[in-house]
């Protein structure tokens, strides 16, 4: 099954938004400025209104209050919502205060030049705002009850106009019946105003069959907190069934040497959602249940074979290692081939009666391939007597051209001369080594998944031939290149590099990308130091081996589908889009009630 081309526009129209993310003060940060607002901002800001002395007190009072509701809102009212805890709670608290504190001082300013109502009218616009901010904060991420989201939005602005009462207004005579009308009739507009606003978010959903709302709450909750399993619910309940090919090369000297491991899963969407963290899970017990080292490139397809859950990822990670049960008694190999036709890369090596082939448009875009292209692998190998074939993704480059589509008929032609060179060639005994290296220094922020640095090197003769395979999501151009540039210099006959294509690293910065390719935020020299440190400990336990396939399916795995993919990723990007155009609309409508509100009553 071939990727939908508007599968992929509406990956990459969501993925786009991932910079729209933002990152929030740590709750020192966010106490810091709300006392520097509170104590020195607001403060002065009231007293060059009003001229009252205890002006200076009320900032203080305004701290006290909002760090006592701040603590009671997180610790006690929402304390069942995981987004809520004291650190975002006082950062929501902080940007409430940023808001209020600019209209406080427009309306002192304003004070100065008209008449003395003006500061008040702007204070309870000020409120009228902050209510909407907490409203729409709250009520579009929140999975609590009702009468609690109510009293987390109102808790904090309430107590505050309260304070302005009793120690400003009260002693300059007070708002009037016409201003505490208004303090009742803010919040219930700012509610309707918000309500509306989600309510037309939620509507788009209806044609795809999906509620946006609840989809919104889950991804919001991923995104803060890490829980996958509110969103993972949701992608199982509309997800498709779908029957896993696996293929699994295994290398054994005096124990477990090695092992090559491609299910035909893509390892996304993004974070630690669905199978993005599968190549380092499959990695880890592996390695734990089986032994030696192992890796996991990635296979020939795309995001039409994401999992839903890590249920499924489980199930995936099982059957591989009951069916890792084997003998490896293939002992004989080939040197390793490369083959190229225009920008496309072919590379083979075979272990037996199987074929190891990968692909590459590097220095171009190597981005997810279609799956005819394993298709045509698999049917060439039979020519030769063959009777496995394992085809790899090498996915180690990544430009601002996507372009991979229209080099599929070069990557089948350099396939099929790559093959047709491999099988001719005489084939003998093998030697294997394997070790893999964590870089303590490079973060899933960065790029590197947890699955660290993996190297296998085969020598037949007297070619060494090294696979590098990187936990990460892809490889600035050129830098795979300049990896088997500083290989050869150490004696490596011929080398690849492969990326597992892990969307662990997925939706944790805030870039146009939504994450870090290979090499993007890591020192070239360091990295390329740990990979030739790798391929010296593979080297140092270089021994005889003989190989091992077999292929399998696990049957009837729940997975996202491109279809309902396609539906989420658009979805996503609509709603977007929609808020942009929808918050003037709406938001604007209630700023302008407001102020008509404010002049008839007072």
């Amino acid at each position: 099954m071939e990727t939908d081309p508007s599968l992929s526009s509406s990956m990459y129209n969501a993925k786009k938004h991932y910079s729209s993310l933002f990152s929030l003060p740590s709750y020192e940060k966010s106490l810091l400025y709300t006392a520097a607002i509170c104590i020195v901002g607001a403060s002065l800001a009231a007293y060059i209104s009003s001229g009252s002395v205890l002006s200076l007190v009320l900032g203080s009072i305004f701290f006290v209050v909002t760090t006592s509701t701040d603590l009671v809102i997180s610790k006690v009212v929402l304390r069942e919502d995981p987004i809520f805890i004291l650190r975002r709670t006082a950062a929501t608290s902080f940007v409430g205060w940023l808001i209020w504190l600019a209209v406080m001082v427009l309306g002192a300013v304003l004070g100065l030049f008209f008449d003395s109502m003006s500061w008040t009218k702007f204070v309870l616009l000020g409120f009228a705002a902050i209510l909407t901010l907490r409203s729409l904060v709250v009520m579009a991420t929140s999975e609590s009850t009702l009468w609690r989201q109510v009293i987390a939005v109102l808790l904090q602005p309430v107590l505050c106009i309260v304070a302005f009462l009793t120690f400003l207004w009260g002693i300059s005579g007070g708002l009037g019946l016409g201003g505490l009308s208004f303090i009742v009739l803010a919040p219930i507009i700012s509610f309707g105003a918000v309500y509306l606003f989600l309510g037309s978010i939620d509507r788009l959903g209806k044609p795809y069959g999906l509620a946006s709302m609840p989809l919104f709450k889950a991804f919001m909750l991923n995104w803060t907190t890490g829980l996958n399993a509110p969103l993972e619910k949701h992608l199982e309940a509309m997800g498709e069934n779908a029957d896993i090919d696996v293929a699994l090369l295994k290398f054994e000297g005096a124990k477990p040497k090695a092992a090559i491991i491609v299910p035909q899963v893509h390892p996304g969407p993004f974070k630690n959602i669905g199978s993005s963290l599968l190549p380092s899970m499959l990695k880890s017990c592996f390695e734990e249940k089986v032994g030696g080292v192992a890796c996991t490139p990635l296979g020939i397809l795309g995001h039409e074979l994401d999992l839903a859950s890590q249920a499924q990822n489980q199930r995936i990670v099982s059957k591989v290692i009951s069916s890792a049960k084997f003998s490896a008694g293939l002992d004989l190999a080939s040197p390793f081939v490369r083959v190229t036709d225009g920008v496309a890369i072919a590379s083979c090596q075979i272990f037996g009666d199987m074929a190891f082939l990968s692909f590459s448009l590097a220095p171009k875009t190597t981005e997810d391939m279609p799956q005819e292209l394993g298709r045509l692998v698999r049917e060439e190998v039979k020519k030769y007597g063959l009777k496995h074939a394992m085809v790899v993704n090498a996915h180690n480059c990544l430009d601002v051209v996507v372009d991979t589509e229209e080099h599929v008929e070069e990557l089948g032609r350099a396939a099929v001369k790559c093959l047709e060179q491999v099988a001719q060639l005489a084939r003998n005994p093998f030697r294997v080594g394997a070790a893999t290296v964590l870089p303590k220094e490079f973060t899933l922020k960065q790029g590197m998944g947890t699955g660290g640095i993996t190297a296998i090197v085969v020598e037949v003769e007297k070619q060494k031939t090294l696979y590098i395979v990187i936990d990460g999501n892809n490889m600035i151009p050129h830098l795979r290149e300049k990896i088997l540039a500083a290989l050869a210099a150490e004696g490596f006959a011929q080398s690849e590099v492969f990326t597992t294509d892990t969307h662990a690293v997925s939706a944790l910065s805030t870039g146009s990308q939504g994450y870090h390719p290979v090499g993007e935020a890591m020192d070239h020299e360091r990295l390329i130091k740990y990979i030739k440190k790798a391929a010296e400990k593979a080297v140092a336990n270089l021994e005889d081996a003989k190989a091992g396939c077999v292929e399998f399916v696990v049957p009837q795995v729940r997975v996202i589908g491109e279809e309902r993919l396609d539906a989420i990723t658009t979805l996503v990007d609509k709603a977007i889009v929609r808020a942009k155009k929808a918050a003037p609309i709406v938001f604007g409508v209630e700023g302008l009630l407001l102020i008509v509100l404010l002049l008839l009553l007072l």
